[in-house]
């Protein structure tokens, strides 16, 4: 099984928060995400910085053809959380490996 895997700690969100699969309030202020690759599926959570609770973006999983892909998905996530505006998860574009090298990750 091939797998990857992407956190980006302190990624504080715009306006608007981020909104979770698991509904209620969306998520706002100091944040973690979180994007794990596996078998052709990027699976995106974001936490409170710190919290136990992991959630899930709104519009996770998605499919998402490659590692590289899946790191400019993660890149994309995070500008999304930055961004704010009821943030899901973004559309996986094409080339999206090429984009690549732009996120801070941990």
């Amino acid at each position: 099984m091939t797998w990857a895997s992407w956190t980006t700690r302190g990624v504080y969100s715009g306006h608007g928060g981020v909104l979770t699969e698991e509904g209620g309030s969306p998520l706002y202020g100091d944040l973690t995400v979180h994007t794990t690759w596996a078998e052709g599926t990027a699976q995106i959570t974001v936490q409170y910085t710190d919290a136990a609770d992991w959630f899930t973006m709104a519009g996770s999983p998605v499919p998402c053809p490659s590692e590289a892909a899946s790191r400019a998905l993660h890149a994309a996530a995070v500008e999304a959380v930055r961004q704010g505006a009821s943030a899901r998860v973004p559309a996986v574009a094409p080339g999206a490996e090429h984009a690549a090298g732009g996120a801070a990750a941990e």
